[in-house]
């Protein structure tokens, strides 16, 4: 259990209560979640009486005191799986996943997966989120390539804080079923969850899907296949095979949204990351070779 005392200043004066004690608690790792979790369950006092609504307006020389319960022990286990790191320091860690691992576990399955090998080797990740220590972003199980692990809270925030305003830069590169039309595109059309397979993501205009947009680049193209680097402004499930079959061009390999069998595995891959140290504050940036089947392919 921890405890967190917050004077209010006036230049806090008239925010939100969950606001302002996370502008407070953030750099000391306490995510926003945890904060409106705290003031929902009564555990925010304001000047000693118990405040349970996120959106009470402080006011100067307020004295807040937020608890926050400790979480639930890790149900997870580090296994021996083979990593290859790209980069780590005491903030993060850089991944060049492999095709065909499972990012973080499940309710369920805790075993055999990204999260399991990284708490191997590093011991120690980020637990914003317990089921998902260490994890700012994701690939799908079938996508390899480069990902940033969190290994502490305050790394965790700021990745995840430039992850939501769309600064952190990423690069795809795929192989797609026939000809491109286009040198380059922008693919802008919502995305939700599919009327009928719970499972898949698919274009739609409801009130449930979410805005999505890609920008690609045609890199090389045939009759029958085409070369395409992709970089997806925003970060929704399964953004850019949904986005490319919209289009009439599903990734090679994809078993879901295209025909699956024209390929040895989906041929998707994270070839580049750059963002803003959380540290140092410096441009860094991250690349990952294209895998010798998609040259293979090519060469053919």
């Amino acid at each position: 259990m921890n405890e967190y005392n917050l004077k209010i200043i006036p230049e806090l004066s008239g925010k939100r209560l969950d606001l302002a004690l996370s502008e407070f608690v953030s750099q000391q790792g306490v995510s926003r979640t945890s904060v409106q979790k705290a003031i929902l369950s009564g555990k925010v006092l304001v000047n000693g009486k118990k405040i349970d609504k996120p959106n009470y307006k402080v006011k100067i020389g307020e004295d807040v005191l937020m608890t926050i319960v400790d979480k639930k022990p890790n149900l997870i286990e580090g296994e021996d799986i083979p990593l290859k790191v790209v980069f780590e320091d005491s903030d993060l860690a850089v991944i060049d996943k492999q095709v065909g691992l499972v990012v973080h576990p499940a309710p369920g399955n805790y075993k055999h997966t990204l999260v399991n090998a990284l708490l191997h080797r590093f011991g120690a990740l980020s637990d914003i989120n317990p089921l998902r220590p260490g994890i700012v972003h994701r690939l799908d199980k079938d996508t390899s390539g480069i990902l940033v692990i969190a290994k502490n809270n305050v790394a965790h925030l700021n990745l995840a804080k430039q992850f939501a305003e769309h600064s952190i830069k990423r690069r795809y590169v795929a192989l797609v079923n026939g000809r491109m039309d286009f040198d380059e595109n922008i693919i802008e059309v919502p995305i939700g969850r599919h009327p009928q397979k719970r499972e898949s993501m698919a274009v739609g205009f409801g009130k449930k899907t979410r805005y999505a947009k890609t920008h690609y680049r045609t890199l090389k193209r045939t009759p029958v296949f085409s070369l395409v680097e992709l970089e997806p402004f925003t970060g929704r499930t399964h953004q850019l095979r949904v986005h490319l079959a919209f289009i009439g061009h599903p990734i090679l390999g994809d078993v879901k949204y295209g025909q699956g069998n024209s390929f040895s595995r989906l041929a998707l891959h994270a070839k580049y990351i750059g963002f803003i140290h959380p540290s140092t504050g410096k441009f860094i940036e991250f690349f990952s070779p294209t895998p010798q089947e998609f040259t293979d392919f090519i060469n053919k």
